[in-house]
């Protein structure tokens, strides 16, 4: 199976070199190694192409955090003094200063446009949304969407690109290796890298074989409810530990947290949470499983692909969240637009209406529609005066 040498054209490039021509700083967020130097560079292309003056600085590099070991002053004339029109900056959350550096520049005489990405939110939710507040331009990069990775393997029929990304997952650097094996490792070097490089600096040394349980155990159990309590009983931790080490998680873009929808129904779960893995690959690295046939988790593969699905396109106006009662009746996925619930579930092999739809649709009159992700389309059905779609996976 071989992956073209070719240059993956991601959907939020369009965007962005767009914003090349505001004066907003523009920030990119994510985790590591979904592509936010490769956008970088891109947009850092674009500019050139456009006949502007850039400066490029990866602060991951030794030299160039040595540049920025200044005066604010001193970085503020460095950045605006050398004729720049565009600066762009790689893992800036190493860079102290930063939202005041940015602020300081947005604010004077400088046309200097700012351009940066970072993968750890610890320190930058700090200072942004204070300092930055009405200044900035924030897009969360994730990894490649089944759409963009399907451009690595043209000669493939969809089923076949759908199987190989939800055992490898889309994070870029894996669409020119082609042995099975050599993916495998890839992953594991980056599941031990983000363990040696975000997480040992934020917990103690005799904590990480706690926090790597932990993991573990979210990864096991994937798209079910989480008990903190139960959590610290099984890693031998207090509950405050587990709640940092899901913040950990969260900040550093490796975990998406899910919140329970309630409005009406008195015996709706309204504090609970669900967690799913960034991406799918490392999942299985995580676990040490890449079966496709007869696997018990294969429906929380399914679930947590179309849970990325939903949460890389997410709009301003609206937000993701689950549902589910005392009695056990759930919904996967309730996506909220302008407060308007739609209701969204996986089953991979069922064209009926999943019953708790019936009582979601009854409860909550507003409900606009339903969709079911499986593996064959079926033509539209209703649910009340709801209609319910069919999509297959791969589509």
């Amino acid at each position: 199976m071989k992956a073209f040498k070719l240059k993956i054209n991601r959907t939020q490039l369009p965007k962005l070199i767009e914003e090349l021509e505001l004066p907003e700083v523009s920030i990119l967020l994510g985790s590591r190694q979904v592509g936010k130097t490769h956008l970088l560079k891109e947009l850092e292309n674009v500019a050139k192409l456009s006949h502007k003056k850039t400066a490029y600085f990866n602060l991951e590099i030794p030299q160039d955090l040595l540049m920025f070991q200044k005066s604010d002053l001193d970085l503020f004339n460095m950045l605006t003094g050398s004729g720049f029109d565009v600066v762009f900056i790689d893992e800036f959350h190493y860079l102290p200063n930063a939202s005041k550096l940015f602020k300081a520049i947005y604010d004077s005489e400088h046309a200097v446009k700012i351009v940066v990405s970072g993968s750890s939110s610890i320190e930058i939710h700090k200072h942004l949304k204070e300092s930055l507040a009405g200044r900035r331009l924030v897009t969360r990069i994730f990894p490649l969407s089944l759409e963009e990775y399907k451009q690595a393997y043209p000669e493939l029929d969809e089923q076949d690109v759908f199987n190989q990304y939800i055992l490898y997952g889309g994070l870029p650097g894996l669409i020119h290796i082609n042995n099975p094996e050599e993916k495998i490792r890839y992953l594991q070097d980056m599941l031990e890298t983000y363990i040696q490089k975000d997480i040992k600096s934020l917990i103690k040394e005799e904590n990480i074989r706690a926090f790597n349980m932990l993991i573990y155990l979210l990864m096991q159990n994937q798209g079910q409810l989480v008990s903190v309590h139960s959590l610290a009983n099984d890693i031998g931790v207090s509950s405050p530990t587990v709640e940092k080490y899901l913040s950990i998680l969260e900040a550093t873009y490796v975990l998406y947290p899910l919140h329970s929808y309630s409005k009406n129904l008195g015996n709706e779960l309204k504090k609970s949470r669900k967690y799913y893995f960034y991406d799918l690959g490392m999942r299985n690295a995580v676990l040490k499983d890449f079966r496709l046939e007869k696997r018990p988790d294969l429906g929380a593969i399914y679930e947590t692909f179309v849970c990325h699905l939903l949460t890389s396109q997410l709009l301003p106006n609206q937000e993701l969240k689950f549902w589910r009662t005392r009695q056990g009746e759930e919904i996967d996925f309730v996506l909220l637009e302008n407060r308007v619930p739609s209701i969204i579930e996986v089953k991979a092999n069922n064209a009926v209406i999943p019953k708790a739809f019936q009582r979601f649709v009854t409860s909550y009159t507003d409900t606009q529609r339903g969709i079911v992700y499986t593996m064959q389309a079926s033509p539209t059905q209703y649910c009340g005066d709801v209609p319910i779609s069919y999509i297959p996976f791969y589509a």
